[in-house]
C-alpha cells in the first residue's frame, strides 16, 4: 500500500500548484492524473491568463512557447456592435496560452520540487474512515489494476465534475452538486485565418442574448493569424446548442472566410460564487471542483492557480501542527474568500443583472452610456462602483426610455455591495459558518427574485 502526506487528484493548474507548494516544504505528495504524462495540460478553454496572477504567485513568465500572445485588454461589443467598450486596465493585461505547454511547465515545477506523478490513473473513490478522508482508490488505465493509496489529506483538483466531491457524504458539509443555472455550456475552436486580423492585442467579447443567452461570444488572438473563438450559454431552461449558435453567428463574420479548424471541443464552466465551504476532515477542493471561476467572463486559470497555492500552504501548516481536521484546514476557505472569493460572490449578482437584460437593454445601456466603461471595469473586478447624484440624474434623463433597466442597474449595484460586505464577515473557524451560509443563500435568492 502506498502512503503519502497528500494526494492531489488531477494535474491541472490547481493540482500542479497545490502539489508544488506541498512538495517544496519537504512533504511527500502524489499527483494522480487520468491523462498520460505527455497529454497533461491539454484542455478545451479560452486559454487566457491575467499577468497579475503570475506576479502574485511569484512565478516568472515561461519562455518556452507557453505564452502565445500578449494581451493588452478587452474590447466589449454591444449586441448591435455599434458601441465598443475598451478595457485596458493592468488587471486585464495578460496572455493567451498554449495550454499543453503551460500545463507541462506547471507539472515540471511540481515534479522538480519532489511531487510524484502517477499518470494514466483513473480515480475511483475516496477512502473514508471515522468521518475523514484517508486516501483514494485508483485504476491503472494500462493494466486495469486498482490500487489503494493512503494519505493524510486528499485534494480534489479533478475539475468541473468534482470526482472526489461528488462521493463525499453529506455530513462532511461540502456541497456535492452544482445547479445547471450556475453552469455555462461552452464550445470553442482554434481557427487558422487566411491572414492576420487588425486586432492582435485585445480579446474581443460580443454580448448577444439571442446568440449566446447568459454568456457571450469571444474571439481571442493567439498569434500567427490564429484565433481562439467560442461561445458560452447559460444552462437555464431549454438552452440552445452552443456549437450550432457559434456557426450561425460568429462564423458568418468575413474574417472567418476560408479559415481552417485546427482543434475544437466543448466543456462546462461553473460560473457562480465559490462553494461556501471547500474543506472537511482530510479533504480540500480547489479549482473548478470548487466552482472557482469568474462568473462574468468565465476565466478560471488564475483562480485555480491561486486556490492550489493557498490549499498547499494550508496543508503544510496543518500537518506541521497535527492532524488535518476540518478546523485545521479552514484557513484555506478564509484566505481564498478574502482574496478572490468575495469578488466572485458580488459578480454572481452582476451575472443575474446581465441575464435579465435583453439585447435592446444592452444596446441602449451601452450606446447611451447608462453603463460606462468605468462601471464595466469595476464590475468586472468585483469592486464597488457608485452612481453619484449628479451622474445618476444625467443617466435618468438619458434613460427615460429604459427606466426599468436603470432601476435594475441601481439595484444591482446595491446588492453587489451588500453581498461583498457579507463576504467580508466570512468566519475564521467553522463556528458561525452555518449562520453565514444561511445568510449567503438568502442574499443570492433575493438577487434571483429581484433581478431574474
Amino acid at each position: 500500500m502506498e502512503k503519502y502526506d497528500a494526494i492531489v487528484v488531477g494535474a491541472g493548474t490547481a493540482g500542479c500548484l497545490a502539489a508544488k507548494t506541498i512538495a517544496e516544504s519537504g512533504l511527500k505528495v502524489c499527483l494522480v492524473e487520468k491523462k498520460k504524462r505527455e497529454e497533461i495540460g491539454e484542455k478545451i478553454c479560452g486559454d487566457a491568463l491575467g499577468e497579475h496572477h503570475l506576479k502574485f504567485l511569484g512565478l516568472e513568465k515561461p519562455t518556452g512557447g507557453e505564452l502565445e500572445a500578449k494581451i493588452d485588454g478587452i474590447k466589449i461589443y454591444s449586441p448591435d456592435e455599434n458601441t465598443v467598450f475598451t478595457i485596458a486596465d493592468k488587471d486585464f493585461i495578460g496572455f493567451l496560452l498554449n495550454r499543453r505547454l503551460f500545463g507541462q511547465w506547471l507539472l515540471k515545477k511540481a515534479t522538480d520540487k519532489g511531487a510524484v506523478l502517477q499518470d494514466n490513473m483513473n480515480f475511483r473513490s475516496p477512502i473514508i474512515e471515522k468521518d475523514a478522508v484517508v486516501g483514494i482508490t485508483a485504476k491503472n488505465m494500462a493494466t486495469g489494476k486498482v490500487t489503494e493509496m493512503r494519505s493524510k489529506v486528499v485534494v480534489d483538483a479533478s475539475g468541473y465534475f468534482g470526482m472526489v466531491r461528488k462521493q463525499l457524504p453529506p455530513e462532511m458539509g461540502i456541497d456535492r452538486d452544482i445547479a445547471n443555472q450556475d453552469v455555462e455550456a461552452c464550445y470553442r475552436e482554434i481557427r487558422q485565418l487566411k491572414q492576420e486580423t487588425e486586432n492582435t492585442r485585445f480579446c474581443e467579447i460580443y454580448l448577444n442574448q439571442t446568440a449566446s443567452p447568459g454568456g457571450y461570444i469571444w474571439i481571442f488572438p493567439k498569434g500567427g493569424a490564429r484565433v481562439n473563438v467560442g461561445l458560452g450559454i447559460c444552462m437555464r431552461k431549454n438552452y440552445p446548442n452552443p456549437k450550432q449558435q457559434l456557426y450561425e453567428t460568429a462564423f458568418k463574420k468575413p474574417i472567418f472566410d476560408g479559415s481552417l479548424v485546427l482543434t475544437a471541443g466543448s466543456w462546462f464552466d461553473p460560473v457562480r460564487r465559490p462553494l461556501d465551504n471547500m474543506v472537511s476532515n482530510g479533504v480540500m477542493l480547489v479549482g473548478d471542483a470548487a466552482s472557482l471561476v469568474n462568473p462574468i467572463h468565465g476565466g478560471g486559470i488564475g483562480p485555480s492557480m491561486l486556490s492550489g497555492y493557498f490549499a498547499g500552504q494550508q496543508i503544510v501548516e496543518a500537518l506541521s501542527k497535527g492532524e488535518p481536521t476540518k478546523e485545521a484546514l479552514w484557513g484555506y476557505n478564509k484566505k481564498y474568500i478574502d482574496t478572490y472569493g468575495k469578488k466572485q460572490g458580488s459578480l454572481d449578482i452582476f451575472k443575474m443583472f446581465l441575464l435579465s437584460c435583453s439585447d435592446e437593454d444592452l444596446n441602449y445601456g451601452m450606446n447611451e452610456k447608462l453603463m460606462t466603461e468605468d462601471d464595466v471595469l469595476k464590475a468586472g473586478m468585483g469592486d464597488d462602483f457608485h452612481l453619484n447624484i449628479t451622474e445618476t440624474a444625467k443617466r435618468v434623463f438619458r434613460g427615460l426610455r429604459r427606466v426599468g433597466f436603470l432601476n435594475r442597474l441601481r439595484l444591482t449595484v446595491t446588492m453587489m455591495k451588500g453581498l461583498r460586505a457579507h463576504y467580508n464577515t466570512y468566519p475564521t473557524t467553522p463556528i458561525g459558518f452555518d449562520a453565514w451560509r444561511d445568510q449567503t443563500v438568502k442574499l443570492i435568492e433575493e438577487g434571483r427574485q429581484k433581478l431574474l
